[in-house]
Protein backbone atom coordinates (compact mmCIF):
# COMPACT_ATOMS: atom_id res chain seq x y z
CA UNK A 1 0.00 0.00 0.00
CA UNK A 2 1.59 3.04 -0.96
CA UNK A 3 2.43 5.21 1.54
CA UNK A 4 0.24 8.76 1.90
CA UNK A 5 1.69 11.97 1.55
CA UNK A 6 2.73 13.74 4.52
CA UNK A 7 2.15 17.85 5.54
CA UNK A 8 5.80 18.50 4.93
CA UNK A 9 6.29 16.49 1.85
CA UNK A 10 5.93 17.23 -1.73
CA UNK A 11 6.47 15.58 -5.27
CA UNK A 12 7.29 16.88 -8.92
CA UNK A 13 6.55 14.83 -11.74
CA UNK A 14 5.72 15.74 -15.60
CA UNK A 15 2.40 16.48 -16.75
CA UNK A 16 1.05 14.89 -19.48
CA UNK A 17 0.62 18.54 -20.65
CA UNK A 18 3.89 18.88 -20.68
CA UNK A 19 5.13 21.16 -17.71
CA UNK A 20 6.30 20.23 -14.70
CA UNK A 21 3.63 19.58 -11.81
CA UNK A 22 4.96 20.37 -8.31
CA UNK A 23 2.26 18.95 -5.69
CA UNK A 24 2.28 19.56 -1.71
CA UNK A 25 -0.43 18.82 0.92
CA UNK A 26 -1.71 20.89 3.28
CA UNK A 27 -4.42 19.95 5.80
CA UNK A 28 -5.33 16.47 3.88
CA UNK A 29 -6.07 18.36 0.46
CA UNK A 30 -3.21 18.27 -2.34
CA UNK A 31 -2.53 21.57 -3.95
CA UNK A 32 -0.94 21.54 -7.54
CA UNK A 33 0.93 24.10 -9.47
CA UNK A 34 2.70 23.97 -12.96
CA UNK A 35 5.85 25.32 -14.13
CA UNK A 36 7.55 25.28 -17.47
CA UNK A 37 11.46 23.92 -15.83
CA UNK A 38 11.78 20.95 -13.26
CA UNK A 39 13.73 23.63 -11.20
CA UNK A 40 10.87 26.23 -11.02
CA UNK A 41 8.76 23.63 -9.80
CA UNK A 42 11.45 22.34 -7.26
CA UNK A 43 11.84 26.16 -5.75
CA UNK A 44 7.73 26.36 -5.63
CA UNK A 45 7.98 23.11 -3.84
CA UNK A 46 10.90 24.13 -1.27
CA UNK A 47 9.21 27.65 -0.41
CA UNK A 48 6.07 26.15 0.52
CA UNK A 49 7.30 23.57 2.48
CA UNK A 50 8.79 26.46 4.56
CA UNK A 51 5.82 27.91 4.76
CA UNK A 52 3.47 25.25 6.06
CA UNK A 53 5.71 24.55 8.63
CA UNK A 54 5.47 28.22 9.67
CA UNK A 55 1.97 27.91 9.63
CA UNK A 56 0.34 28.03 6.42
CA UNK A 57 -3.35 27.12 5.84
CA UNK A 58 -5.17 25.74 2.97
CA UNK A 59 -6.85 28.77 2.51
CA UNK A 60 -3.96 30.84 2.34
CA UNK A 61 -2.25 28.54 -0.29
CA UNK A 62 -5.57 29.20 -2.43
CA UNK A 63 -6.64 32.91 -1.82
CA UNK A 64 -5.30 35.79 -3.84
CA UNK A 65 -3.99 39.07 -3.19
CA UNK A 66 -7.55 40.68 -3.87
CA UNK A 67 -9.63 38.60 -2.01
CA UNK A 68 -7.42 38.66 0.75
CA UNK A 69 -7.16 42.44 1.00
CA UNK A 70 -10.79 42.56 0.40
CA UNK A 71 -11.79 40.36 3.29
CA UNK A 72 -9.09 42.19 5.55
CA UNK A 73 -10.44 45.91 4.53
CA UNK A 74 -14.09 44.58 5.32
CA UNK A 75 -12.85 43.24 8.90
CA UNK A 76 -10.55 45.94 9.55
CA UNK A 77 -12.44 49.31 8.69
CA UNK A 78 -14.91 48.36 12.21
CA UNK A 79 -11.79 49.39 14.35
CA UNK A 80 -10.52 52.24 12.37
CA UNK A 81 -12.10 55.59 11.92
CA UNK A 82 -14.07 56.16 8.81
CA UNK A 83 -11.79 58.10 7.08
CA UNK A 84 -8.90 56.20 7.65
CA UNK A 85 -11.13 53.11 6.17
CA UNK A 86 -12.06 55.03 2.92
CA UNK A 87 -8.46 56.05 2.89
CA UNK A 88 -7.21 52.48 2.58
CA UNK A 89 -10.49 51.73 0.17
CA UNK A 90 -8.27 54.06 -1.94
CA UNK A 91 -5.11 52.51 -1.40
CA UNK A 92 -6.10 49.26 -2.42
CA UNK A 93 -8.50 50.03 -5.21
CA UNK A 94 -6.02 52.54 -7.32
CA UNK A 95 -2.77 51.29 -6.48
CA UNK A 96 -2.23 47.71 -5.05
CA UNK A 97 -5.16 45.66 -6.67
CA UNK A 98 -4.51 46.67 -10.10
CA UNK A 99 -1.18 45.59 -9.86
CA UNK A 100 -0.98 43.02 -7.15
CA UNK A 101 -4.53 41.43 -6.91
CA UNK A 102 -3.91 38.49 -9.05
CA UNK A 103 -0.81 37.03 -7.72
CA UNK A 104 -1.46 34.19 -5.18
CA UNK A 105 -1.22 35.83 -2.00
CA UNK A 106 1.22 33.06 -0.42
CA UNK A 107 3.32 33.34 -4.10
CA UNK A 108 3.75 37.12 -3.26
CA UNK A 109 7.17 38.49 -3.30
CA UNK A 110 9.09 41.01 -1.92
CA UNK A 111 9.88 42.00 -5.81
CA UNK A 112 6.74 42.38 -6.83
CA UNK A 113 5.72 44.65 -4.20
CA UNK A 114 9.07 46.53 -5.16
CA UNK A 115 7.97 46.73 -8.61
CA UNK A 116 4.91 48.42 -7.73
CA UNK A 117 7.03 50.80 -5.61
CA UNK A 118 9.43 51.97 -8.66
CA UNK A 119 6.39 52.09 -11.12
CA UNK A 120 4.26 54.42 -9.18
CA UNK A 121 7.15 56.15 -8.92
CA UNK A 122 8.30 55.97 -12.46
CA UNK A 123 4.81 57.16 -13.42
CA UNK A 124 4.51 60.43 -11.04
CA UNK A 125 3.55 59.47 -7.53
CA UNK A 126 5.31 61.16 -4.80
CA UNK A 127 7.39 59.38 -2.18
CA UNK A 128 5.32 60.15 0.44
CA UNK A 129 2.11 58.46 -1.58
CA UNK A 130 3.96 55.15 -1.79
CA UNK A 131 4.98 55.17 1.27
CA UNK A 132 1.16 55.03 1.86
CA UNK A 133 0.50 52.43 0.11
CA UNK A 134 3.18 50.56 1.38
CA UNK A 135 1.94 51.05 4.86
CA UNK A 136 -1.43 50.21 3.82
CA UNK A 137 0.56 46.53 2.47
CA UNK A 138 2.37 46.18 5.40
CA UNK A 139 -0.56 46.38 7.82
CA UNK A 140 -2.60 43.78 5.56
CA UNK A 141 0.18 41.36 5.96
CA UNK A 142 0.97 41.51 9.61
CA UNK A 143 -2.72 40.23 9.05
CA UNK A 144 -2.25 37.57 6.91
CA UNK A 145 0.86 36.60 8.94
CA UNK A 146 -1.98 36.22 12.42
CA UNK A 147 -4.16 34.68 10.57
CA UNK A 148 -1.93 31.78 9.41
CA UNK A 149 -1.99 32.52 5.66
CA UNK A 150 1.40 33.68 5.08
CA UNK A 151 4.51 32.15 6.69
CA UNK A 152 6.00 36.02 6.89
CA UNK A 153 5.65 39.38 6.14
CA UNK A 154 7.16 39.80 2.31
CA UNK A 155 6.69 43.63 3.35
CA UNK A 156 9.26 43.18 5.37
CA UNK A 157 12.06 42.77 2.56
CA UNK A 158 11.41 45.52 0.74
CA UNK A 159 12.86 49.05 0.88
CA UNK A 160 10.80 52.06 1.00
CA UNK A 161 11.15 55.66 -0.70
CA UNK A 162 12.94 58.22 1.72
CA UNK A 163 10.48 61.04 2.14
CA UNK A 164 12.35 64.47 1.58
CA UNK A 165 11.55 66.86 4.36
CA UNK A 166 9.39 69.98 3.20
CA UNK A 167 11.13 73.30 4.50
CA UNK A 168 8.67 74.45 7.02
CA UNK A 169 6.75 77.63 6.45
CA UNK A 170 6.23 79.88 9.32
CA UNK A 171 4.82 83.53 10.08
CA UNK A 172 7.02 85.19 12.10
CA UNK A 173 5.50 87.65 14.50
CA UNK A 174 5.10 90.66 12.63
CA UNK A 175 3.63 89.10 9.80
CA UNK A 176 1.33 87.34 12.18
CA UNK A 177 0.50 90.56 13.50
CA UNK A 178 -0.49 92.22 10.25
CA UNK A 179 -2.00 89.29 8.84
CA UNK A 180 -4.54 89.23 11.90
CA UNK A 181 -4.74 92.68 11.79
CA UNK A 182 -6.37 92.77 8.06
CA UNK A 183 -8.89 90.48 9.26
CA UNK A 184 -10.68 92.79 12.14
CA UNK A 185 -14.28 92.96 11.87
CA UNK A 186 -14.27 90.21 9.20
CA UNK A 187 -15.99 86.74 9.59
CA UNK A 188 -12.61 85.28 10.01
CA UNK A 189 -11.35 86.94 12.39
CA UNK A 190 -12.09 85.22 15.48
CA UNK A 191 -11.51 81.80 13.12
CA UNK A 192 -7.63 82.79 12.52
CA UNK A 193 -6.94 84.34 15.79
CA UNK A 194 -7.76 80.70 17.54
CA UNK A 195 -5.91 78.90 14.99
CA UNK A 196 -2.67 81.07 15.75
CA UNK A 197 -2.86 81.25 19.51
CA UNK A 198 -3.52 77.61 19.92
CA UNK A 199 -2.04 75.98 17.15
CA UNK A 200 -5.54 73.62 16.90
CA UNK A 201 -5.50 71.56 13.31
CA UNK A 202 -8.22 72.59 10.77
CA UNK A 203 -10.37 69.92 11.31
CA UNK A 204 -10.15 70.30 15.30
CA UNK A 205 -10.80 74.23 14.77
CA UNK A 206 -14.09 73.36 13.07
CA UNK A 207 -15.08 70.65 15.48
CA UNK A 208 -15.08 73.22 18.19
CA UNK A 209 -18.31 73.69 19.83
CA UNK A 210 -19.32 76.43 22.59
CA UNK A 211 -19.79 73.92 24.84
CA UNK A 212 -15.95 73.56 24.65
CA UNK A 213 -15.12 77.30 26.04
CA UNK A 214 -14.51 77.22 30.00
CA UNK A 215 -14.76 81.24 30.24
CA UNK A 216 -14.27 81.39 33.92
CA UNK A 217 -11.45 79.41 33.91
CA UNK A 218 -10.30 80.83 30.47
CA UNK A 219 -10.04 77.58 28.20
CA UNK A 220 -11.21 75.78 25.72
CA UNK A 221 -11.22 71.72 25.85
CA UNK A 222 -10.41 69.77 22.43
CA UNK A 223 -12.77 66.73 22.04
CA UNK A 224 -13.42 66.35 18.68
CA UNK A 225 -12.96 67.17 14.81
CA UNK A 226 -14.80 67.31 11.48
CA UNK A 227 -13.36 64.74 8.84
CA UNK A 228 -14.81 63.80 5.41
CA UNK A 229 -16.80 60.56 5.84
CA UNK A 230 -16.47 57.34 2.58
CA UNK A 231 -20.04 59.10 1.26
CA UNK A 232 -18.27 62.37 0.59
CA UNK A 233 -20.00 64.69 3.74
CA UNK A 234 -18.83 66.18 6.84
CA UNK A 235 -18.83 64.52 10.19
CA UNK A 236 -17.48 64.54 13.53
CA UNK A 237 -14.74 62.12 14.92
CA UNK A 238 -12.03 62.00 17.93
CA UNK A 239 -9.08 63.91 18.19
CA UNK A 240 -5.83 62.36 16.09
CA UNK A 241 -5.02 60.91 18.89
CA UNK A 242 -5.48 60.14 22.40
CA UNK A 243 -3.16 63.02 23.19
CA UNK A 244 -5.47 65.18 20.84
CA UNK A 245 -7.80 65.39 23.60
CA UNK A 246 -6.44 68.30 25.34
CA UNK A 247 -6.96 71.82 27.59
CA UNK A 248 -5.74 74.67 26.15
CA UNK A 249 -5.44 77.97 28.07
CA UNK A 250 -6.74 81.16 26.37
CA UNK A 251 -5.29 84.56 26.40
CA UNK A 252 -7.99 87.84 27.11
CA UNK A 253 -7.68 88.86 23.76
CA UNK A 254 -8.69 85.10 22.05
CA UNK A 255 -11.44 85.20 24.58
CA UNK A 256 -12.25 88.80 23.51
CA UNK A 257 -12.28 87.51 20.04
CA UNK A 258 -14.79 84.65 20.82
CA UNK A 259 -17.16 86.96 22.50
CA UNK A 260 -17.13 88.99 19.43
CA UNK A 261 -17.37 85.77 17.51
CA UNK A 262 -20.67 84.71 19.72
CA UNK A 263 -22.23 88.50 18.48
CA UNK A 264 -21.35 87.56 14.89
CA UNK A 265 -23.00 84.55 15.25
CA UNK A 266 -26.20 85.74 16.45
CA UNK A 267 -26.51 87.91 13.15
CA UNK A 268 -25.85 84.81 10.47
CA UNK A 269 -28.69 83.04 12.33
CA UNK A 270 -31.01 85.72 12.03
CA UNK A 271 -30.27 86.06 8.71
CA UNK A 272 -30.41 82.15 7.86
CA UNK A 273 -33.85 82.34 9.51
CA UNK A 274 -35.37 78.49 9.32
CA UNK A 275 -32.48 77.42 7.08
CA UNK A 276 -30.21 77.20 10.24
CA UNK A 277 -29.40 74.10 11.77
CA UNK A 278 -28.06 74.06 15.13
CA UNK A 279 -24.73 72.73 16.05
CA UNK A 280 -23.41 74.84 18.19
CA UNK A 281 -20.68 75.17 16.71
CA UNK A 282 -17.84 77.87 17.24
CA UNK A 283 -17.31 78.17 12.77
CA UNK A 284 -19.95 76.59 11.29
CA UNK A 285 -21.34 77.36 7.62
CA UNK A 286 -23.25 80.04 7.11
CA UNK A 287 -25.94 78.08 7.84
CA UNK A 288 -24.86 76.65 11.19
CA UNK A 289 -23.39 73.37 9.60
CA UNK A 290 -20.01 72.22 9.48
CA UNK A 291 -17.06 74.00 7.26
CA UNK A 292 -15.77 72.42 4.42
CA UNK A 293 -11.69 72.12 4.81
CA UNK A 294 -11.92 72.76 0.91
CA UNK A 295 -13.68 76.17 1.44
CA UNK A 296 -11.67 77.05 4.63
CA UNK A 297 -8.51 76.57 2.47
CA UNK A 298 -9.74 78.45 -0.78
CA UNK A 299 -10.44 81.35 1.75
CA UNK A 300 -7.18 81.30 3.27
CA UNK A 301 -4.90 81.47 0.52
CA UNK A 302 -7.24 84.70 -0.83
CA UNK A 303 -6.66 86.17 2.49
CA UNK A 304 -3.11 86.05 2.69
CA UNK A 305 -3.15 87.24 -0.67
CA UNK A 306 -5.01 90.39 0.53
CA UNK A 307 -2.66 90.87 3.30
CA UNK A 308 0.15 90.67 1.66
CA UNK A 309 1.72 87.82 3.40
CA UNK A 310 3.94 84.73 1.73
CA UNK A 311 1.90 81.60 0.66
CA UNK A 312 2.03 79.19 3.08
CA UNK A 313 -0.17 76.00 3.88
CA UNK A 314 -3.10 75.90 6.27
CA UNK A 315 -0.91 73.36 8.47
CA UNK A 316 1.26 76.13 8.79
CA UNK A 317 -0.28 78.07 10.91
CA UNK A 318 0.04 75.16 13.44
CA UNK A 319 4.26 74.90 12.92
CA UNK A 320 3.53 79.71 13.37
CA UNK A 321 2.14 78.87 16.63
CA UNK A 322 4.77 76.27 18.08
CA UNK A 323 7.29 78.13 16.70
CA UNK A 324 6.08 81.65 18.29
CA UNK A 325 5.73 79.84 21.74
CA UNK A 326 9.04 78.56 21.20
CA UNK A 327 11.12 81.31 20.96
CA UNK A 328 9.46 83.36 23.67
CA UNK A 329 10.86 80.60 25.79
CA UNK A 330 7.62 78.98 26.93
CA UNK A 331 8.69 75.27 27.65
CA UNK A 332 8.80 72.54 25.35
CA UNK A 333 6.58 70.38 27.39
CA UNK A 334 3.94 73.20 27.46
CA UNK A 335 4.09 73.79 23.54
CA UNK A 336 3.71 69.90 22.95
CA UNK A 337 0.46 69.70 24.86
CA UNK A 338 -0.83 72.68 23.59
CA UNK A 339 -0.09 71.39 20.08
CA UNK A 340 -1.66 67.89 20.88
CA UNK A 341 1.53 65.61 20.60
CA UNK A 342 1.75 62.26 21.83
CA UNK A 343 5.82 62.69 22.88
CA UNK A 344 7.68 65.89 24.38
CA UNK A 345 10.33 64.37 21.04
CA UNK A 346 8.25 64.67 18.37
CA UNK A 347 7.58 68.32 19.52
CA UNK A 348 11.79 68.56 19.94
CA UNK A 349 12.50 67.00 16.60
CA UNK A 350 9.78 68.69 14.57
CA UNK A 351 11.08 72.00 15.65
CA UNK A 352 14.77 71.97 15.96
CA UNK A 353 15.69 74.71 13.83
CA UNK A 354 14.05 76.91 16.93
CA UNK A 355 15.50 74.78 19.15
CA UNK A 356 18.90 75.72 17.51
CA UNK A 357 18.13 79.48 18.17
CA UNK A 358 17.13 79.19 21.57
CA UNK A 359 20.34 77.34 22.65
CA UNK A 360 22.27 80.11 21.30
CA UNK A 361 20.20 82.45 23.50
CA UNK A 362 20.50 80.66 26.41
CA UNK A 363 24.28 80.45 25.94
CA UNK A 364 24.88 84.10 26.05
CA UNK A 365 21.96 84.61 28.85
CA UNK A 366 24.07 81.83 31.14
CA UNK A 367 27.66 84.30 30.18
CA UNK A 368 25.90 86.66 31.08
CA UNK A 369 25.67 85.10 34.54
CA UNK A 370 28.73 83.73 35.17
CA UNK A 371 31.43 86.16 33.95
CA UNK A 372 32.52 87.86 37.00
CA UNK A 373 31.81 91.83 36.29
CA UNK A 374 35.03 94.07 34.92
CA UNK A 375 35.95 96.65 37.38
CA UNK A 376 37.75 100.37 35.80
CA UNK A 377 41.37 99.69 35.92
CA UNK A 378 42.04 103.43 36.78
CA UNK A 379 39.83 103.01 39.62
CA UNK A 380 41.86 104.07 42.92
CA UNK A 381 42.27 101.54 45.09
CA UNK A 382 40.84 103.14 47.88
CA UNK A 383 37.29 103.99 46.52
CA UNK A 384 36.22 100.57 47.79
CA UNK A 385 32.29 100.62 47.25
CA UNK A 386 31.82 100.78 50.62
CA UNK A 387 33.26 103.61 51.40
CA UNK A 388 31.55 106.58 51.84
CA UNK A 389 31.92 109.62 48.77
CA UNK A 390 32.96 111.89 51.67
CA UNK A 391 35.71 110.09 52.90
CA UNK A 392 36.95 109.35 49.81
CA UNK A 393 37.14 113.41 49.01
CA UNK A 394 38.60 114.39 52.69
CA UNK A 395 41.24 111.45 51.52
CA UNK A 396 42.18 113.18 48.33
CA UNK A 397 42.23 116.24 49.80
CA UNK A 398 44.31 115.55 52.48
CA UNK A 399 46.79 113.50 49.85
CA UNK A 400 46.83 116.39 47.42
Amino acid sequence: MAKKRGQNEGSIYKHKNGLWAAQVTIEGKHVTKYFKTKREGRDWLKETIVQIDDGLTLEGAQISVEKFLREWLEAHKLRVRPKTAFQYNQVLEQHVIPYLGKIKLKELRPDHIQSLYSTKLKDGASERTVLIIHSVIHRALEQALKWGLVGRNVADAVTRPRVKKKEMKTLDDNQARSFLSSLKGSRYDAFFWVAISTGLRQGELLGLKWSDVDWRNRCIHVQRQVQRLSHGGLGFAPPKSEAGKRTIVLGAAVLEKLREQMAYQDTEKSFAGKDWQEFDLIFPSAVGTPYDHRNIYRVFKILLKEAGMPEIRFHDLRHTAATLLLQQGVNPKVVQERLGHSDVTLTLNTYSHVMGTIQDDAADKLDQLLVPMKLDDNLNKSEDPGVPEETRKKDSRKNG
